[in-house]
């Protein structure tokens, strides 16, 4: 069974905002055994929807509509469908109170052009939208299942979770699908392909391999679909078994929905184990992944982000005589750096980064792109050098991939 998205909104096409909502239908969607056809933006222009929408009929069976349901002119959503399904917008008593509560909630004036979001197609079922005051419409036609929904992320999400794939799983039968994503580190797409050809060969036909680079990592995802789910988990955890063995010098782990920060994370705290941070070169990129995922603080006691040579002898502790014996971009200062901020904020474990992201070299003669990374515990600290280039976005994103990698491979020890 297939779905195409059709995005609406001209503040999309002209890259006022990033259309977050389709990414998260696609990964919604795929749980349950939906494939995504298209994922078509348009303007708030009516015949340029209506295309969509007819397109949309032609190549899916499940056509989802976002955006263009506010108060506003702009927002023709509405008419439009009302136009494609030959149909008239009439007063839903319940979507009103739903909007009359939501203004009185918050002390607002309600408005003529508000008690307008209570108008809905006549031939729709409504979908309450209980985070704001566009609801949602479910309309069917030759088979085909149409659901309208607000361009708001949170409702969009709380609308679809709550009530929409609630409805297809009753209405519809869907395959199992699985994902396992491999991550790998050092090894580029190519070689990795090469390496892994004749096992990707053989891979069975409802198993499929995507590879997906990233500033120096590589995941690998197998995707399975099939009807039987013990045939599916068995045969994907076979397949994986015969691919680790070819990879292990690469391999960091497993993503399953999430980042390798976050089960860097998911794995401190089971260890009962905590971090610290000192990032120079990499400007506090990591310490943002951490703390982007909820409960980093039960593990990542903090960090600092001594940029200037000054204040890493200052703040972080480093002695003068050995950043201008080694440089401030060397393995001895980086060592140094993991270690201090390690018994600064009395963690189990430290990061620590120093290089020269470039443009220019800095306050070191080391080459664009030469990166140190640390990593220190209460009894031992470790180091590599790198060169990732010269491209200043890239030696950072790839610095900040590396140091997950290498805080992996410590966790991973214990």
């Amino acid at each position: 069974m297939q779905a195409e998205i059709i995005t609406i909104g001209d503040e999309i096409l002209i890259g006022q905002i990033v259309d977050t909502n389709s990414a998260f239908l696609g990964k919604e969607f795929n749980k349950i055994g939906i494939s995504i056809y298209q994922i078509t933006s348009v303007q708030d222009e009516k015949s340029h929807i209506l295309k969509a929408l007819k397109e949309a009929e032609e190549n899916a069976d499940i056509i989802i509509v976002t955006g263009g349901l506010g108060p506003t002119k702009d927002d023709i959503t509405k008419h439009t469908i009302c136009e494609y399904f030959d149909d008239v917008l009439v007063e839903d008593q319940d979507v009103l109170e739903n909007v009359e509560r939501i203004f009185s909630k918050y002390k607002s004036p309600l408005l003529t052009v508000n008690k307008h979001q209570a108008l809905v197609p006549s031939k729709c079922k409504v979908l309450m939208n209980h985070n704001g005051t566009a609801p949602g419409m479910w309309l069917e036609k030759n088979g085909k299942v149409f659901v309208s929904l607000p361009g708001v992320p949170f409702e969009m999400k709380a609308l679809i979770t709550e009530q929409v794939i609630p409805n297809l799983r009753a209405q519809f039968k869907f395959p199992y699908i699985m994902h396992k994503t491999i991550l790998t580190y050092g090894l580029g797409e190519s070689a990795l392909a090469e390496r892994i050809e004749a096992w990707e060969d053989n891979l069975p036909h409802y198993i499929k391999l995507a590879y997906l680079p990233s500033l120096g990592r590589v995941r690998l995802r197998l995707s399975a679909k099939a009807e039987d789910k013990v045939l599916v988990e068995e045969e994907v955890q076979r397949q994986v078994n015969l691919l680790l063995p070819q990879i292990e010098d690469v391999f960091v782990g497993y993503e399953e929905d999430r980042s390798i920060e976050a089960l860097i994370g998911q794995r401190l705290i089971a260890m009962g184990k905590t971090l610290a941070v000192a990032e120079s070169c990499t400007g506090g990129f990591i310490s943002q992944s951490f703390t982007a995922n909820a409960g980093s603080s039960a593990f990542f006691k903090g960090g600092l982000v001594p940029y200037a040579t000054a204040s890493k002898v200052k703040l972080l502790g480093i002695p003068e005589a050995l950043i201008e014996e080694h440089s401030v971009v060397s393995k001895a200062v980086a060592e140094a750096m993991a270690q201090n901020i390690r018994s600064m904020f009395e963690s189990d474990y430290a990061i620590s980064t120093t290089g020269n992201a470039g443009p220019a070299k800095g306050d070191s003669d080391a080459e664009v792109g030469t990166v140190h990374i640390a990593i220190a515990t209460k009894d031992y600290v470790i180091s590599e050098e790198f060169n990732f280039g010269k491209h200043r976005e890239n030696v950072i994103g790839r610095a900040t991939n590396k140091a997950f990698s290498m805080l992996q491979k410590e966790i991973l020890k214990k």
